[in-house]
């Protein structure tokens, strides 16, 4: 699955835009901008919280199209203190969707790509090296990573995952009358093809991996240690230096089996079919994010996106953004809050996870609790 998504030579995302209509899927930040605007406010709300910090990195995973990123930033700029303070940083593997994230930070139509060969880091010479900068067009300084280990750290940082957790690499287990399998890719001679098969013992991945996972009630489990690997890095971060986190994905709380899936044009496509040319991804298993994030942090949620959204206070962002809108603008508006929010769209199928420092008091985070 790595090898399909992020080869350096043939990987689906490295080489093209895949996102929007004319891509093979459209993401939240696409569809309307209050997504992102919300997004934007929850992070002012947390910086508020852990007192207004002078300096605080923004840091996006897989940050797409650079839409929400933008969205953010534009919010920021609302507030001058925190303008001032943030810087932004994106944790992102393709060059291609660099270019394009950096166009639409900017305004501009330039790359402007620098090598991470002949470039230190923006807060000293022994800082990780970044491959990418630029000023955006709000103000705040933008900086490009192909690692989250990359990015610096002893800085307080609010990070932000929306559709990055998806796309890493799953391992499969099949639950059998001898006991749990392995799910491998194997080449079919006799077809000229690749398949699925089972592994006639236990292998390492399924005596390592599975005692994270409640096994008892799925006889088919998806696990993604590189996931557990980013949400451990992120809680050490959280807790060492400071700062949050907010996860945003379609997913589950432990409960759902097979849901590796490719996608083509929008429409569901064949995993095995000429990989490389479609997505490939698999639903976030909340429950186990929440465990690898450990004790020394706090979680909050999954909540539904439709619960986030609206308790974020989108009702009341769509009534004054159709104020001043034309009828075309008022159609889009309607149509996206509904794609976004509805429970047979976006509504319900999309979670989201927070991530905090322990504060010492009874706090839940804005978004996490409802505003009646």
């Amino acid at each position: 699955m790595k090898q399909v998504l992020v080869n350096p030579a043939m990987g689906y995302y490295i080489n093209k835009d895949v996102f929007g209509t004319k891509g093979d899927f459209i993401t939240s930040p696409e569809i309307s901008q209050m997504f992102g605007e919300l997004v934007g406010i929850w992070f002012v709300n947390e910086w508020m919280q852990i007192g207004s910090p002078s300096s605080i990195q923004v840091v996006e995973l897989g940050p797409g199209r650079g839409t929400m990123a933008d969205d953010m930033l534009r919010v920021f700029s609302k507030f001058p203190q925190m303008k001032e303070s943030v810087t932004c940083h994106l944790v992102e593997v393709s060059p291609t969707l660099a270019d394009i994230q950096q166009r639409k930070l900017t305004g501009s139509t330039g790359s402007g790509s620098i090598s991470s060969d002949t470039i230190s880091g923006p807060f000293g010479s022994n800082e990780p090296h970044y491959y990418k900068s630029c000023k955006s067009k709000y103000g705040p300084e933008v900086f490009w990573y192909r690692s989250l280990s990359d990015v610096p750290r002893e800085k307080v940082s609010g990070f932000i995952a929306h559709e990055f957790f998806d796309a890493l690499p799953i391992h499969k287990f099949q639950k059998t009358q001898h006991g749990w399998r392995e799910v491998l890719v194997d080449f079919d001679l006799n077809k000229s093809s690749l398949s699925f098969v089972l592994s006639p013992t236990p292998t390492a991945a399924t005596v390592a991996y599975l005692k994270m996972c409640e096994t008892d009630e799925r006889n088919h489990i998806e696990v993604s240690p590189e996931a557990g690997v980013v949400v451990q890095e992120l809680a050490d971060r959280i807790q060492s230096e400071g700062g949050f986190a907010l996860i945003a994905d379609y997913g589950h709380n432990g409960d759902k089996t097979d849901t590796f899936r490719g996608f083509k044009n929008h429409k569901l496509h064949d995993v095995l079919v000429e990989p490389g040319s479609a997505d490939l991804t698999a639903d976030v298993d909340f429950s186990y994010l929440t465990k690898m994030a450990g004790k020394n942090v706090k979680t909050f949620g999954p909540v539904t996106q439709n619960e986030f959204l609206h308790n974020m206070g989108i009702g009341v962002r769509l009534q004054m953004l159709l104020q001043n809108a034309t009828l075309e603008a008022r159609k889009d508006l309607i149509s996206g809050y509904k794609m976004l929010t509805s429970p047979d769209q976006m509504g319900e199928r999309f979670k989201f996870l927070a991530i905090l420092q322990h504060r010492g008091q009874d706090y839940n985070p804005a978004g996490f609790t409802s505003l009646q």
